[in-house]
């Protein structure tokens, strides 16, 4: 018993320490959410949001003035023609999928600038799961270029491939995903948007905008991109809103990916909120509060395994531009235990054992550490793994930085009890 209360002072301290250390970069990312809360006060004045904008219909949702007066919102906070807030899209893969159902035809070409795309893209695409009515099995062609180049080299690249393709659509990824890449800030994305355009007017910039929301002080709309999608179980939900996602940018094509989401001729003309009006423009106001606790606590995650001897991206103290912090473990077991580590902190379901498992969409075996009030909610403080060398572990999320100290924490004291690190590694000169 001395020992284990030994460890776990020792543990308490170290964390202690670290946040110390991380004093300066909290305070100016708190400093952010002001500006962030009133660019979103402004919004709701200008638009005279009100509570009968949290009544509900019934049907097709025809004339839902919720629904109308959300997509006004979001469209504005997004510096967009049009945007679509749905409680129909069941996942951020969801919305991007509509997007490029609703845009691409037979013989069009996509191209990935950002690399091979998140897992459960790979199916929508076509990469892997053949048959199941994908873009390839439709006929569209896909080719991608890695961002993992030299800056020059990717530049000519996606010179040369302009000068012998006629490309309808240009695919941006701003997180990293399960890749071990930075994460795209809005002023890469403006780059290659200008890029692109520069190449083809024609060409459409897509952006996968999930985990980056409100995390810089823009949006990839006003960059130059002409369409974006994202989930609201993620950064705009605020943590509340249960489930969801939204597409923003020109309208023409926000209006063709709605074709795609209920039907051609009704388009973003219909469909119910099911009563979340409220929820969903509360989380929207929430939401800077709730991202810049994620930050935080990105940075103190960081902070901590690096302390700890592991290889971690971002670095703490780092200019991020989403919430992901990616964690190099190069063990399977110990994914496993920081994982389980993280689920016994959780609010909910903190009795589960977190095992390996399949998801839909993934092609590789996942822990996940999920003990959220939203199920797969990555606003909420998170964790997952796919079971893959080199066996990275990618944590988000988080709405106030106590839980992610005390997870914290009883992580450390978990990994000393197990001797998996050594109590040298926590001292501080």
């Amino acid at each position: 018993m001395k020992n284990k209360n030994y460890n776990f002072s020792l543990a308490e301290e170290m964390v202690i320490s670290v946040e110390e250390g991380l004093k300066g970069i909290f305070n100016e990312r708190s400093n952010q959410i002001y500006y962030k809360l009133n660019n979103i006060l402004k919004i709701f004045k200008e638009e005279k949001v009100s509570t009968s904008h949290f009544n509900q219909s019934t049907g097709s949702g025809h004339d839902d003035l919720s629904r109308q007066k959300i997509d006004e919102v979001f469209a504005k906070f997004f510096q967009a023609e049009k945007s679509a807030v749905r409680m129909q899209f069941v996942s951020g893969t969801h919305a991007i999928s509509s997007v490029l159902f609703g845009i691409l035809r037979p013989g069009d070409l996509m191209l990935s600038v950002t690399g091979t795309p998140y897992d459960t893209l790979e199916e929508v695409i076509g990469i892997r799961g053949k048959g199941k009515g994908s873009l390839l099995d439709l006929g569209v062609e896909y080719r991608q270029i890695s961002m993992d180049e030299k800056t020059n080299s990717y530049e000519d690249k996606l010179v040369d491939f302009f000068k012998h393709n006629k490309c309808k659509l240009v695919f941006i990824q701003k997180s990293c995903g399960y890749s071990w890449r930075k994460s795209l800030n809005n002023n890469q994305i403006k780059q290659i948007c200008n890029l692109v355009h520069s190449l083809n007017p024609e060409t459409i910039c897509f952006v996968d905008n999930c985990y980056g929301e409100l995390v810089e002080d823009s949006e990839p709309i006003i960059n130059g991109a002409n369409i974006i999608a994202g989930s609201l179980i993620k950064n705009l939900g605020g943590t509340i809103v249960p489930t969801g996602g939204y597409i923003a940018g020109d309208y023409e094509l926000v209006e063709m990916a709605c074709c795609r989401l209920t039907a051609p001729g009704i388009g973003a003309d219909a469909g119910i909120n099911f009563g979340y009006g409220r929820l969903i423009l509360q989380g929207l106001f929430l939401a800077p509060q709730m991202v810049h606790e994620s930050l935080k606590g990105a940075d103190l995650v960081a902070a901590v395994f690096k302390k700890l001897g592991f290889i971690v991206l971002p670095e703490p103290k780092s200019y991020r531009s989403d919430i992901i912090q990616a964690v190099r473990l190069n063990n399977p077991h110990l994914i496993q235990k920081v994982c389980q580590s993280f689920q016994n902190s959780s609010p909910i379901d903190s009795f589960l054992n977190v095992i390996p498992s399949p998801m839909s969409g993934y092609d590789s075996n996942l822990l996940m550490s999920g003990g959220t009030f939203i199920e797969g909610s990555t606003s909420e403080f998170s964790a997952d793994a796919p079971l893959r060398d080199p066996f990275n572990i990618f944590i988000q999320g988080g709405s106030h930085i106590a839980h992610i100290k005390i997870a914290l924490i009883q992580l450390v004291f978990e990994l000393l009890e197990e001797n998996l690190i050594e109590k040298e590694s926590l001292i501080f000169p």
